[in-house]
């Protein structure tokens, strides 16, 4: 191992365990009482549980295309989920978090579901990462690694790098996670990314028997989704055990979150059964997967920081995932990796906002507006309130509110539409959200999205 620098030791290591459909119900953190995760559980006990944390889409691929560059979807170039195991064009060239962390002399690694292109020319290794393990299209069956979906024929999607490895019968969830403990034990020396993007619980429902009979007293579908995110869960705890051994924990960012809300898709159905499974739990919240309404985009968030972030904690400042990369640069800057940016300010080109004062101080982050576009449907939210424009309960299901206003605070299962009650404010909530909708068209132009 190298041997770290003064500099070095300053700076945080960042590790971004990234789950796959995993809902705002689906952790024991959050509420869920039929679950078991200890390992992400303990990180909300070290850390700070982020109570209104969203992701930027309700869907995969845009929702890590910002984690990953710090802008809205529409402005990072990619809206919807990308094609499937065939080549594709993928995320547009851009400055990625891997990238503004490399040029601060950090190693990057990236573990999992990539999802954001299967051509060379949008690989991981083009957006800053230096080393890559995982598939590239959205799913792939658990033990063979094998794309099947869609009017692709089959075809093995495992890489290394560059280069298409086999690991035939090794499930997935826990090669990722030994493969990202493995790159923190290579760079133990200097401060590194590692980004875990886990494919679990995303169909296809596969699950090791031993994690099954754990949960065997429950029905079918939560015992399988119980199993899944159990796996995952101990693999957080392999990595982070990783952290602990080489002396790393204390000064290790941890962020923990999902890409989206919980999956009703008609391929989570169980063997050919006649009810639709679930998925996981969106934890009382309305909505799914592809819907705007909050449980297609409000999802677990934890940030733990045992160096620099108090212990136990539980911030309400309204969160998006594209918020995570100045968020993450101010804490490294703050460091001494490179010139401090100040308290909520975003670098240039990038929509999101730093957090990183409120989440130390335990404070509200200021209200500003967030939005959402995804297939049509349109949402916003400032403070308290929620706008949506056309919003489905899930995908591929007809508009449910042509237009719906919701106080979060006083109804956060957007059960009470106050549109005819409060009609100024609506007006003047739809006209903010209009005027969102003409930037976004503005950013399908690539030369304005650069």
């Amino acid at each position: 191992m190298q041997e770290p620098t003064d500099g070095d030791r300053a700076r945080p290591n960042i590790v971004i365990i990234y789950a796959d459909d995993l809902g705002w119900g689906d952790l024991g953190s959050f509420g869920a009482d039929d679950l078991d995760t200890p390992a992400i559980d303990e990180l909300a006990r070290t850390g700070v549980r982020l109570d209104n944390w969203y992701s930027n889409s309700p869907v995969c691929s845009p929702s890590r295309a910002s984690l990953l560059t710090g802008r809205y979807p529409a402005h990072a170039g990619v809206e919807s989920i990308l094609g499937g195991a065939r080549r594709t064009v993928g995320l547009p060239p851009q400055r990625s978090l891997a990238d503004e962390l490399r040029d601060r002399g950090y190693a990057t690694g990236v573990f999992g579901k990539w999802h954001l292109g299967v051509d060379p020319s949008s690989s991981p290794q083009r957006f800053g990462f230096d080393e890559h393990f995982g598939f590239l299209a959205g799913c792939v069956d658990y033990y063979s690694h094998i794309f099947y979906w869609g009017e692709n024929d089959p075809v093995h999607d495992l890489w290394e790098g560059e280069e298409e490895v086999w690991r035939n019968g090794e499930y997935l969830t826990t090669l990722i996670a030994r493969e990202a403990a493995a790159f923190v034990e290579r760079n133990a020396g200097a401060p590194f990314l590692c980004f875990v993007p886990f494919n679990a619980p995303h169909y296809p429902l596969h699950a090791p028997e031993e994690y099954m009979l754990q949960f065997a007293h429950l029905p079918r579908d939560r015992q399988m989704m119980a199993a899944m995110i159990k796996a995952m869960d101990d693999g957080v705890a392999h990595i982070v055990a990783t952290l602990e051994r080489l002396g790393l924990r204390e000064n290790t960012v941890v962020f923990v979150s999902s890409d989206n809300g919980p999956s009703i898709e008609d391929r989570n159905w169980l063997g050919g059964e006649e009810i639709a499974y679930a998925g996981g739990s969106a934890g009382g919240l309305r909505g799914y997967k592809g819907s705007l309404f909050e449980g297609g985009v409000r999802v677990p968030g934890i940030m733990s920081w045992p160096a620099g972030l108090p212990s136990g904690s539980v911030n309400s400042s309204v969160g998006v995932m594209m918020d995570l990369v100045p968020t993450l640069l101010d804490i490294v800057d703050g460091a001494g990796a490179g010139p401090a940016r100040g308290p909520g300010s975003s670098p240039p080109d990038h929509d999101g906002v730093s957090l990183l004062d409120a989440l130390a101080a335990g404070s509200a982050a200021e209200d500003r507006w967030v939005f959402w576009e995804y297939e049509g449907q349109l949402s916003g939210r400032c403070g308290d309130w929620k706008i949506v424009r056309d919003a489905c309960e899930s995908m591929g299901v007809p508009v449910a509110e042509p237009l719906a206003l919701y106080n979060l605070r006083d109804d956060p299962t957007e059960r009470d539409n106050r549109a005819d009650s409060e009609p100024e404010r609506l007006r003047e909530m739809l006209a903010e959200l209009e005027r969102w909708a003409e930037r976004v068209e503005g950013w399908r132009d690539p030369a304005t999205r650069r």
